[in-house]
């Protein structure tokens, strides 16, 4: 199998006078969970490790004398969570809490780690043959791509420890790469993060089975299994790991040719966006850069994920948001207008650059006409209240969110994994609560069909630790030949949905967790359009920061 680019065809050319192949499982997404579950199925198997105790006593009494975590009674284990003195999330699947409490059970305390009651015994009888599809051309999935023109150099939300997966730690890596020693509570950047994936697969020995920029489709059952037409690929399982931020929603007809333009710092780029992707924007446009920024603000009803971040812990976010709030303060005609930001309110992002000189916010407010000029557009805006008013704009950031896309599964696949009726057509757009009921029961979503990562509706990378875990332990014992229990694993109370600070590619959500939000397929893509890629915003923020093509 050859791991060159394969164009994303239906089916691919060669395909058709490939013989076929067999395999037990094929894992669709190369990005963290994906490495995850393969370190696993390579043979490398979780167990408790009892020295020293998990500071929790009844969990380390329940798991003394059965230390496999492969096929664990999650239910059983996690069942006095809600009534302990420590600290649980009530949010995340009761599997991915269990495990990354006993992977990180010092982590408040200890942030580096280096205390863990998991021991991973490599065990190479236990290991599943199986081939990893993604369709990024290295290992991380969506970590190495950079759909907005943000910089590289924006620090993670998680701290490197909660980036880390077994066999080559985040710390390792950057022991290897700098020879110095990683500091406490350090948010890589995502240059560092994404290079930490890239090298994984390599540095833990699995590199043999991934299949770089290869986009599979086409995906069917048979009486055996299933068929993958585009690669002429039989296996007995799927493993669905292609995560929920692989399509951007772009914006209307009406704003495309504002993203051609190549912005200049006298005159403001739009940045379209309440979320982190927005911020990013912000954050990383030069410093005499006028922005002009329009956001959704409901913060009631749906609040952007920026207010969870706390103003020590992410400044810079932080200070986005009130910049946001104070735009949104000073739009009520009901309150005084603020004027300057006042010292004892900002913080040290703040005081970076001219903000009452070069940002300038509008909530809640809608474009309803774009008129392209010679190097510039004048663009209409009209506020909630009905008033309008016109300003020049060079170049935009459309930044209101990702979804996911199953759609390498045939449709009569795609309705068994999303339960729909075949003869309605079934959307294969998906976000993070798409299949979360279905996780609740089992992250086996259909018989020998499983997801993983943030598919299960769990975004962070210390969370994939649960779905992997249980995902691999139901496909080695399946290849023991032992019979596989269905449902009932994470069948525990509910976790309460609210919107958390930790969600998303990078801990974050746009949407609060229990909100629906219908999208429009027609507005998705894979990417940014090659010609705003080989020019325009891209090329004017690679000028000035020297990002990475």
């Amino acid at each position: 199998m050859s791991r060159s680019a394969c164009p994303a065809l239906d089916v691919r050319p060669e395909a058709q006078d490939m013989s076929s192949m067999d395999v037990d499982t094929i894992i669709v997404g190369n990005g963290p969970a994906a490495m995850l579950l393969s370190y696993i199925l390579h043979g490398h198997l979780p167990y408790y490790s009892s020295n020293p105790p998990h500071p929790d006593p009844l969990l380390h009494a329940k798991l003394r004398d059965a230390p496999e975590l492969l096929n664990a009674d999650v239910h059983a284990l996690t069942d006095h969570f809600a009534a302990s003195r420590l600290s649980y999330s009530t949010q995340a699947l009761p599997v991915n809490v269990l495990l990354d409490t006993l992977v990180r059970p010092s982590v408040d305390i200890e942030e580096l780690g280096g205390i863990t009651n998991v021991e991973w015994r490599y065990v190479p009888e236990k290991a599943v043959p199986h081939l990893v599809f993604g369709d990024a051309p290295r290992a991380g999935g969506q970590w190495t791509d950079n759909p907005v023109p943000a910089s590289w150099d924006i620090q993670t939300l998680s701290y490197a420890s909660m980036l880390s997966l077994p066999g080559y730690s985040f710390a390792e890596h950057y022991r290897k790469a700098t020879g110095k020693e990683l500091p406490a509570f350090t948010r890589p950047t995502r240059e560092e993060t994404a290079d930490y994936f890239c090298t994984y697969p390599e540095a833990v020995r699995i590199d043999d089975v991934f299949r770089f920029s290869e986009t599979l489709s086409g995906i069917s059952r048979t009486e055996n299994g299933f068929h993958i037409r585009s690669h002429n690929i039989r296996c007995k399982n799927v493993v669905l790991a292609s995560g929920i931020f692989t399509q951007v929603l772009q914006p209307r007809p009406m704003l495309q040719p504002l993203a051609s333009l190549q912005p200049t710092p006298e005159v403001p780029l739009l940045v379209i966006g309440s979320g982190f992707s927005a911020a990013d924007i912000i954050i990383s446009a030069p410093k005499d850069q006028k922005l002009l920024h329009i956001f959704k603000w409901d913060p009631e009803g749906r609040p952007s994920p920026l207010r969870g971040c706390h103003h020590q812990a992410y400044p810079e976010y932080a200070g986005v948001y009130r910049l946001m709030k104070r735009a949104a303060l000073a739009a009520e005609p009901a309150k005084p207008k603020r004027g300057k930001m006042r010292r004892a309110s900002s913080t040290p992002f703040l005081e970076t650059r001219p903000w009452d000189d070069i940002y300038e916010g509008h909530p809640n407010t809608a474009i309803v006409a774009v008129e392209m000029q010679e190097e510039q557009a004048l663009v209409t805006f009209r506020q909630s209240d009905g008033s309008t008013f016109t300003r020049p704009v060079r170049g935009m950031v459309y930044a209101t969110g990702r979804r996911g896309s199953l759609e390498y599964l045939d449709s009569e696949l795609l309705s068994e994994v999303r339960e729909g009726d075949e003869a309605t057509e079934i959307s294969p757009v998906i976000s993070a609560r798409t299949l979360r009921g279905k996780a609740f029961e089992d992250i086996e979503v259909a018989p020998d069909v499983f997801i993983i990562g943030s598919l299960t509706g769990d975004s962070l990378i210390r969370f994939a630790y649960g779905s992997c875990v249980q995902a691999a332990g139901k496909l080695i014992s399946a290849r023991a030949g032992q019979e596989r229990v269905r449902g009932g694993s994470n069948n525990n109370s509910r976790p309460q949905s609210s919107l958390g600070v930790m969600r998303g590619i990078d801990g974050h959500d746009i949407s609060p967790p229990n909100e629906s939000r219908v999208v429009d397929t027609d507005r998705m893509t894979p990417s940014i359009p090659q010609k705003i890629m080989s020019g325009g915003l891209w090329k004017w923020l690679w000028g000035w920061s020297g990002m990475k093509s």
